[in-house]
């Protein structure tokens, strides 16, 4: 396996060295930052993560600040999500689309005041697209990426973690929102989210100086939990239906191919760029959507790249996530499936690097 060769290009992050302690054993790159990907195995992982309680380094789930009198406008210009009745204190799941209604990202935006807001992306140059609209269109804003960095605290023990580090008033933050909390004199927002289905809280550690101090903190407070160091779990996402922008989607996707709609409140969205776009499909729905993908198989390949979806000879979507679940048996996968085979129970086979395998669309994810 060729190694990752560093440089000022790839950067390192606030909690790099406790990474390096816990035995980090693979990386990716994700928006020019390393993302641990594996500690001692997928598997292992996997069932540490929905047992005990992890801290994962997701430092590189860069924040894009906007802040200045015209922020929420600018926000609001970059999403079919209505969020006009968002208040400080609330996160939201965010779509964002360019002008054909593609989308651009799937972040989560984080309110702190009125006129100050955090967009956490997923890979991609974000960052660049709306220092161009806010440009583009004169607004009285800054847009710029604040040193702040992500630590998530994911698994069944989070809570009990977490209030031991932060206070028993954390255990009562509820999903998709986030407070104010205090470590070592350093105020610091707790959100409750994560990239797991197993629950959890995000960190938003702004600075990094604190990054390690934090990392020693939780890790000691844990130790008769069985705390250990993790990241996002492969197996664990596509269970879970958690998409992967890049991976699953990309800008040729709607938020409605991508099984987003509910997210979308086009029709009073005003202002959102691809507005017109996403009207006309709204009204005559999408070609094609995300779908859960059974597959019939003990061992599967990397995915690595898209794999067809075949009904007979005809490609009918694509594979675009892929793993052998332990806990459901056989592979569980996410797909991009035509309107013409994406019922539940519909019979097709996968084509992989590997072979051929028998696949079954479902009903629902997994978890």
């Amino acid at each position: 396996m060729a190694m990752i060769s560093p440089s000022r290009r790839l950067r390192r992050t606030p909690f790099s060295e406790g990474v390096e302690a816990a035995g980090v054993t693979g990386y990716t790159v994700y928006n020019r930052m390393l993302l641990p990907t594996v500690f001692r195995s997928v598997q292992e992982d996997y069932h540490h993560l929905k047992e005990a309680v992890q801290i994962w380094d997701v430092a590189c789930e860069r924040q894009v600040e906007v802040r200045g009198p015209d922020a929420g406008k600018l926000i609001q210009m970059l999403t079919p999500r209505d969020l006009r009745g968002m208040l400080p204190g609330q996160c939201y799941y965010m779509p964002v689309v360019d002008e054909t209604g593609g989308m651009l990202n799937d972040p989560v935006v984080v309110k702190l005041a009125e006129d100050r807001w955090w967009i956490s992306i997923a890979d991609s140059d974000l960052l660049l697209w709306v220092k161009g609209v806010a440009y583009g269109y004169r607004l009285d804003v800054l847009v710029d990426e604040p040193d702040v960095s992500p630590l998530a605290v994911q698994g069944p023990k989070s809570d009990e973690l977490m209030a031991r580090v932060f206070g028993d008033g954390i255990r009562d933050l509820r999903f998709f929102r986030f407070g104010w909390y205090d470590f070592q004199g350093r105020g610091m927002v707790i959100a409750r989210s994560g990239y797991s289905k197993q629950g959890g809280f995000e960190i938003y550690v702004e600075g990094g100086d604190i990054g390690m101090p934090l990392w020693n903190a939780l890790m000691e407070a844990g130790e008769d939990l069985d705390v250990r160091a993790g990241c996002p779990n492969g197996i664990e996402r596509v269970e879970g239906g958690l998409l992967s922008y890049g991976n699953d989607m990309t800008d040729d996707n709607t938020p409605h191919e991508c099984g987003l709609g509910r997210f979308c409140n086009t029709a009073t969205a005003i202002g959102c760029i691809g507005r017109d776009a996403l009207l006309r499909v709204s009204v005559e729905g999408p070609v094609q959507q995300i779908r859960p993908i059974a597959i019939d198989a003990k061992t599967l390949p990397p995915c690595d790249r898209p794999w067809p979806l075949m009904a007979g000879t005809r490609k009918v979507g694509q594979v675009t996530s892929a793993a052998i679940s332990p806990d459901f048996g056989g592979g569980v996968a996410i797909g991009m499936v035509r309107m013409t085979h994406w019922d539940a129970g519909t019979p097709l086979h996968l084509e992989t690097p590997d072979g051929s395998f028998d696949a079954e669309v479902k009903e629902q994810f997994w978890i």
